[in-house]
């Protein structure tokens, strides 16, 4: 198993759609309120072109399997958000979402974000018990501003 993480690039961004809106039918995020359906999903490598934002692409033996990125939460300075982990369900269990997401984390402390705010869906557990072995805390509710209304599980950690 070779597994290279790179930044997204154009050249990726309609498989990592792909990906994106099959894995969120998947656990049936579909539609509004849910990150799937988000306007920058069309188009990663413009969107997290932006400064302070990064999204990284999983290549397993060369194969696009999945993403992850992290961005300003509500044009914050102090407040990233961890966004768009996604993985296809063959390279899941390799360790590829801890993988991204401590690289997301440790750019977003580069960048002086103080907090990293996430929300997802009480249905993707494996994701959610990745999040706490991290160190993500659950929230009783959203941060003020979050655009996925339709989440139901909201977490922050201190950088």
């Amino acid at each position: 198993m070779f597994l290279k993480i790179v930044e997204v690039t154009p050249e990726v961004d309609s498989l990592v759609c792909a990906i994106i809106k099959r894995v969120g039918e998947e656990y049936g995020a579909v539609g509004e309120g849910y990150g799937p359906s988000d306007a920058e999903v069309e188009n990663m490598s413009q969107h997290y072109s932006n400064i302070n934002s990064l999204y990284l692409v999983a290549k397993l033996n060369g194969t696009v399997v999945g993403g992850c990125g992290v961005a300003p939460f509500n044009k914050s300075s102090d407040i990233c958000e961890l966004k768009k982990l996604f993985l296809l369900k063959e390279s899941r269990g390799h360790g590829l979402g801890k993988s991204l997401t401590i690289k997301c984390l440790e750019y977003a402390k580069q960048q002086g974000y103080q907090q990293c705010y996430l929300d997802t869906l009480s249905n993707m557990d494996s994701a959610i018990r990745l999040y706490e072995k991290l160190g993500f805390e659950h929230l009783s509710e959203s941060l003020s501003g979050t655009v996925h209304n339709a989440c139901d599980v909201w977490m922050l950690k201190t950088l």
